[in-house]
């Protein structure tokens, strides 16, 4: 008989990116910018995405700025 060590307290690994991008409120709109490259297999494709996403970072790069 052999028993398992892992009982299910693993705590699941969050990548340190994704941390960041949800501090920024900008996750969903990298996760559409993945989604579309993963689709068309090319970046250029997803300009809109990435605009967007490029927006949403840009706004919270300026509130931290004003808030210092």
């Amino acid at each position: 008989m052999t028993t398992s060590l892992n009982t299910g307290t693993e705590k699941e690994i969050e990548d340190p990116v994704e941390r960041i991008l949800k501090k920024t409120g900008c996750i969903e709109l990298h996760y559409q910018v993945q989604e579309c490259i993963a689709e068309h297999q090319d970046w250029r494709k997803c300009q809109n995405e990435v605009k967007k996403f490029k927006e949403c970072m840009a706004k919270h790069t300026k509130q931290q700025e004003q808030r210092y």
